[in-house]
């Protein structure tokens, strides 16, 4: 007796490709999403920045929501950013739920605290615009940057400007100095309280100052006045300088006071942002 199994037609060789199966281990996998691809130009959007850390980006989303451009944030970090994310739904503001490692791709930190965000950047003010919005009659401190380059003493100093409620940065004309994501992570939401000002010529800058009631005080490691024995004026811009070489000496010839932090003398001098911390602290005592 035949068997019919054998009057089968033969079986083209392979499978059709649509038709063949995966391997067992292939079907039982899920599916993994792919890594978040950068999605900016190269380069990155010329009036973007890159935010990272939690009360970084919680500031720009209080002061100017409509700045944030797109978010990613790791699981563990959706409750506490729940009102972020449904305004991200409602502007239709896209956002990325992504792993650890990405982010730090990303942010190119391991400091993201699980949050980035790319949102506008914001242009320093010119002076003349910054000195009319001054408000009158009040005492008014600033900080005038003189070399400071380092965006951890920048993110510093922003953090203790906002503290002491600084009226602004100001910046020489040529400086390059500018928010980054490092420094506006170290500020902890200082990098929105404080505006950046945007000066021309030195010289000029200075009159200005003076014009608007401002004493300039150069901030020497040594031979300057006694900070805590000092009175200090109303409007008060604090010239501070460069980490390591301080400040220029015909910037600082040009003030009008020298003031010095005294100490036990067991180190030279105090980083920058420590040492603005504190004239800025004593400004602030004496202005009550």
């Amino acid at each position: 007796m035949s068997n019919p199994w054998n009057n089968r037609p033969p079986r083209p060789p392979g499978n059709p490709p649509d038709r063949r199966r995966p391997p067992r281990d292939a079907e039982a996998r899920p599916p993994q999403a792919p890594a978040p691809r950068d999605e900016r130009p190269a380069g990155g959007a010329r009036d973007e920045l890159r935010l990272y850390g939690l009360n970084a980006v919680q500031a720009v989303f209080a002061r100017r929501a409509d700045a944030i451009r797109k978010v990613y944030l790791t699981e563990s970090r959706i409750q506490a950013l729940k009102p972020l994310l449904a305004w991200c739904v409602k502007q239709r503001v896209g956002y990325r739920v992504v792993e650890e490692g990405d982010l730090d791709r990303l942010a190119a930190s391991t400091h993201h605290e699980g949050i980035v965000a790319d949102v506008r950047k914001i242009e320093p003010l010119p002076m003349s615009d910054w000195l009319r919005a001054l408000p009158e009659g009040k005492p008014v401190a600033a900080l005038w940057l003189d070399g400071v380059g380092n965006p951890h003493n920048f993110g510093a100093i922003l953090r203790s400007a906002a503290h002491f409620g600084v009226a602004g940065i100001l910046l020489p004309r040529d400086s390059t100095l500018a928010i980054s994501g490092a420094a506006a992570r170290v500020a902890e939401g200082g990098a929105e309280q404080v505006p950046l000002v945007r000066m021309g010529q030195a010289d000029n800058a200075a009159a200005q100052l003076r014009n608007a009631g401002f004493s300039l005080a150069a901030t020497v490691v040594r031979g300057g006045d006694d900070l805590f024995a000092a009175r200090l004026p109303q409007r008060l811009v604090y010239v501070m300088g460069a980490e390591g070489e301080g400040m220029d000496a015909r910037l600082a010839d040009a003030c009008d006071t020298r003031l010095s932090i005294p100490g036990s003398g067991a180190v030279e001098s105090l980083n920058v942002a420590a040492a603005t911390a504190v004239f800025l602290a004593q400004w602030a005592q004496r202005a009550r």
